[in-house]
């Protein structure tokens, strides 16, 4: 046990750890917030995400709190995962493409009272990550001018929760989460005559924050051997408190001497008021299917963006969209939900097969352009892992996603996810015959 702990302790640390590296290498992360993490698990990366009516003691459902009352009694779970993938870029007639591998998350989940489960974890909420250069010839000029673009960051959330089954059926539960980093974008103006002055345009924040999430979910059997559960989540939105800065160094190449300009939006960064909605049916504990919806309500927010007509850095409308996303899928197990008899079923009986499809609409615009729509599809395996005490399984999943705006470059992200999630018998008492 004390193994078993200190192990916990460890990967976790991990996690914290990890979350310093980005995720991504797609120009669309200079804008807004940087792309938002989808957050989910092992169990449901399979099913591309699907979380909000998913109710399974075994596993960890982050994405709805009131999941966390379906935790047994005996067990304690926790849940790690990483991911490798392979992003081509795609404009005009270029083609690039970029290599990402990242530890993404720890979750665990156990029972403190009865019909109260608890939970705690690490998991990304935005990343940021792009380096690329665009030149072009100034008016009827031979000069050249080279525009670089860089940057790196995201933000990331810690939290705790608990899911309480208050009424027969009915289960309410609440993160409460701390959200914390800093990113740092960068903009370098050269120019191939030595004689014109350098400009370098940094924009740079720390965010240190809060955010709350609630989740309701109610389940009932329609017939028998049939349970159908509704999820629904909402997300607070409000100003995260953090100063947005903006750094202008204009360097006089004769001279060598630079001059800087320095802009502060203070409490400029906020995030959004998130709703959801999720149904899913079971069918004897070997076949689920549901359906997701969510609504981020990013349209209503404003931004820092520099003034085209003023130069100064100021909170700008117009610039965000309001983001729904759209998601289908389901798992298949031949054998069934796990008991002590799944020990003697074939192999193949007892591994969970998964699928999932999603659609989600940008966030962001690009240019005063509408961002990239996300097409996503994706299929996976749950392994178990099991001896005499113990259930846990590997996950292993696939997911291919497009992401393309019109006239504006195009992503195909193949993205491999592995995730183990340990369901160890932690508080089973032993008898002694």
């Amino acid at each position: 046990m004390k193994r078993i702990i200190l192990n916990s302790v460890i990967l976790g640390f991990m996690a914290i750890q990890a979350t310093a590296q980005s995720g991504t290498n797609s120009p669309y992360s200079q804008y807004g917030l940087g792309v938002l993490s989808d957050q989910s698990q092992g169990f449901n990366r399979g099913m591309n995400g699907l979380a909000l009516g998913m109710r399974n003691g075994d596993q960890v459902n982050f994405l709805n709190p009131a999941s966390y009352s379906a935790v047994d009694s005996l067990t304690m779970v926790f849940d790690v995962g990483l991911s490798g993938q392979l992003t081509n870029f795609k404009e005009g007639g270029k083609r690039l493409n970029a290599r990402n591998a990242d530890f993404e998350y720890a979750v665990a989940a156990f029972r403190v009272l009865p019909n109260v489960g608890f939970s705690a974890g690490v998991v990304p909420f935005t990343n940021i990550g792009y380096n690329y250069s665009a030149m072009s010839k100034v008016g009827l000029s031979d000069m050249i001018s080279t525009e670089t673009y860089s940057g790196s960051g995201g933000i990331h959330q810690a939290y705790v929760g608990a899911g309480w089954n208050f009424f027969d059926g009915f289960s309410i539960g609440a993160n409460f989460s701390y959200l914390w980093g800093a990113y740092e974008k960068n903009v370098s103006i050269t120019n191939s005559d030595s004689y014109v002055n350098t400009v370098t345009k940094t924009y740079s924040t720390d965010v240190s924050s809060y955010k709350i999430d609630l989740g309701l979910q109610w389940q009932k059997e329609i017939l028998k051997e049939n349970i159908l559960t509704l999820g629904l989540t909402y997300g607070l939105g409000h100003n995260l408190g953090a100063d947005a800065k903006s750094l202008i160094t204009n360097k006089n190449s004769q001279t060598n001497v630079s001059t800087d300009a320095e802009h502060v939006v203070a409490d400029g960064l906020s995030i959004p008021d998130m709703f959801g909605a999720g149904l899913s049916w079971d069918y004897k504990g070997k076949l689920i299917l549901g359906f997701d919806y969510s609504l981020q309500k990013w349209g209503s927010l404003d931004i820092p963006e520099t003034s085209a007509e003023t130069g100064l850095y100021q909170l700008k409308g117009g610039l965000l969209k309001d983001r729904t996303k759209l998601t289908f899928g389901g798992e298949w197990t031949p054998g069934g939900k796990f008991t002590p008899n799944s020990r003697k079923m074939k192999f193949l009986s007892r591994v969970n097969y998964r699928f999932g499809v999603s659609y989600a609409t940008p966030y962001v615009t690009v240019n005063g352009k509408e961002g990239p729509k996300e097409y996503s599809v994706s299929a996976g395996f749950g392994i178990p892992v099991v001896n005499s005490d113990r259930r846990s399984v590997l996950n292993i999943s696939g997911q291919w996603v497009h992401s393309s705006a019109k006239e504006l470059i195009t992503e195909n992200t193949f993205r491999i996810n592995v995730g183990l999630t340990f369901n160890e018998p932690w508080f089973m008492k032993m008898k002694v015959r």
